[in-house]
């Protein structure tokens, strides 16, 4: 039986070899059309700082002016970290994107900063560590967003009434607690920290509480996707996924790079296996082969969505792997 399940986009808006801060953000527009024409289900931006290899740093700019240049896609955060905001900010800024785009964003919240230890510093909003207030701000956006009878003295204008949909975000398994507790659809992190996820998955399933929100638990897994006509030619295209997070276990700031033939000429076996294990959750190949390792996946996890990072340094052959992922998950 063929595999069907919705697919979304999660871009962390990377600036390519050759390319300009600008040109990045006109390619994350232009995957958001291509992707948007595909019929994914939603398209989330990320949130990195002090990273000059990303320009995702002010993600509710990027959300607005995606939603500016699409129709219909949901554009959303993976995720706002919340450590670096306060909820009312986030609150206006979201309740002014919806008043305008109704009914077409999603709010990921993250609790971690998205960034080094002295950017954090220089990024918080308080003196205090507000990742521990985690829950507690998640829960203010979620009031800030409800109706006018549960708001207190302080609201967000605009922004009462709009309930806008907010997904927990988590790349351990602190955050499956939350979101199961809050009765709130769960993200995971599969795309960079697969080492939790099984358990993950299961702790947010087992202690999912029913919400006005949600009545049972929707778990979404965000995994990396590289699709092509054939498997070698997907296994060329992943050697930029691979020089992706060799860059992230460097600590070095190289663009996103075209793919090389010799990649073992790139590391040693110690970033090779560090690198690798980083990117171990990837759907890799020919639309056969992603087939199989989809309905592997569904039959192991059962998820609700698949969200996909696809790390192709050539725009068209990104947007042809995101149309293979498309076709498979649509059963075709």
């Amino acid at each position: 039986m063929a595999t069907t399940i919705p697919v979304s986009v999660l871009n962390l808006a990377p600036i390519r070899k050759g390319q300009e801060a600008r040109q990045a953000i006109d390619s994350m527009v232009d995957l958001a059309q291509a992707t948007e024409k595909m019929g994914y289900q939603r398209y989330w931006i990320a949130e990195h700082h002090n990273t000059p290899t990303l320009v995702s740093s002010a993600t509710s700019i990027l959300i607005k002016h995606t939603l500016e240049h699409t129709n219909s896609i949901r554009v959303g955060s993976g995720g706002v970290m919340l450590p670096n905001h306060s909820p009312l900010v986030v609150a206006e800024q979201f309740g002014t994107m919806a008043t305008i785009y109704p009914d077409r964003l999603d709010l990921g919240l993250g609790r971690a900063p998205g960034t080094d230890m002295k950017t954090a510093n220089a990024l918080r909003r308080s003196q205090y560590d507000s990742v521990h207030t985690f829950p507690e701000d998640v829960n203010a956006l979620l009031n800030y967003f409800g109706p006018e009878e549960t708001q207190g003295f302080v609201k967000a204008y605009p922004g009462v009434g709009t309930n806008i949909p907010i997904y927990i975000l988590g790349s351990s398994t602190d955050s499956a607690y939350l979101a199961a507790s809050l009765g709130l659809p769960y993200v995971f992190a599969s795309h960079f920290a697969p080492r939790y996820m099984e358990e993950a998955i299961s702790i947010y399933r087992e202690r999912f509480q029913p919400s006005q929100y949600l009545d049972k638990p929707y778990m979404i897994v965000c995994l990396n996707v590289i699709a092509a006509e054939t498997d070698e030619e997907a296994s060329l295209l992943s050697t930029t996924m691979h020089q992706f997070f060799l860059n992230v276990v460097r600590g070095t700031q190289s663009p996103m790079q075209p793919p090389v033939e010799d990649l073992e000429s790139l590391w040693n076996p110690m970033e090779r296996e560090m690198a690798t294990s980083m990117g171990s959750v990837t759907l890799m190949g020919s639309k056969a082969t992603i087939r199989e390792q989809l309905a592997s996946f569904q039959d192991n996890y059962h998820v609700d969505e698949i969200m996909a990072v696809s790390y192709i340094y050539d725009e068209d052959k990104q947007k042809r792997s995101y149309e293979i992922l498309k076709e498979v998950a649509d059963g075709k």
